[in-house]
């Protein structure tokens, strides 16, 4: 029941579900083992989905990392992660991501993590500032999201709220002292290339 409902909520990737193969599980599966040499300290993977990324990187870099909080909106996600993907430093909690007072509740974080979530809040300002406010200085923000006709604008998918453009999606990172900007093509990333169209942007952010 529980997992019917993950499938009917949208875009929440249940692995034990899908064959190895499928394409949007490799590039989901892909934005955790590029982000994994970044992980250290205190982490938070925000819109964690069913746990799988969280479980991943906290077994690769257990050595490096004190404790992850993995959050998600929906009640039956955080119980499927809690069940299938526990790890003895990771904690999984229902959280929104929109919420102001979330700084407040979940402290500060060495890295952050958000993979395919800014894209389905109506406010990204008020996300990108919780975000900033939860990362300590030094700390490194990890970001993707998929490029598309502008914020405002309507979007084929029926989950996304909008879909920036290349520029938009530069420009939440303004604040930052560092940014690299890689784009995703399948399970690889690289800089942009002539005559290559790229669909995912990542951010690799520096407070």
């Amino acid at each position: 029941m529980v997992i019917q409902m993950l499938e009917w909520t949208g875009e929440r990737i249940i692995p034990k579900q899908l064959k190895p193969t499928n394409g949007m599980l490799l590039e989901h599966i892909a934005r955790y083992y590029f982000a994994t040499p970044y992980i250290k300290g205190r982490v938070l993977d925000i819109a964690c989905g069913t746990g799988y990324g969280s479980h991943m990187v906290a077994k690769e870099r257990k050595r490096e990392l004190t404790e992850l909080i993995a959050v998600d909106n929906d009640d039956d996600t955080i119980y499927y992660a809690n069940r299938e993907y526990n790890h003895q430093k990771i904690i999984y909690q229902k959280e929104d991501a929109l919420d102001p007072d979330l700084p407040e509740k979940l402290g500060m974080f060495d890295t952050i993590l958000s993979f395919e979530t800014i894209e389905h809040v109506a406010d990204d300002q008020r996300f990108m500032d919780n975000l900033y406010q939860m990362l300590k200085p030094g700390g490194m923000l990890i970001l993707s999201s998929p490029f598309g006709r502008g914020r405002g604008m309507p979007t084929s998918e029926p989950f996304h709220v909008h879909q920036l453009t290349p520029a938009e999606f530069e420009e939440l990172f303004v604040r930052f002292r560092e940014t690299e900007i890689y784009y995703q093509r399948g399970v690889t990333f690289e800089k942009p290339r002539d005559g290559v169209r790229y669909f995912i942007g990542v951010a690799v952010c520096t407070k």
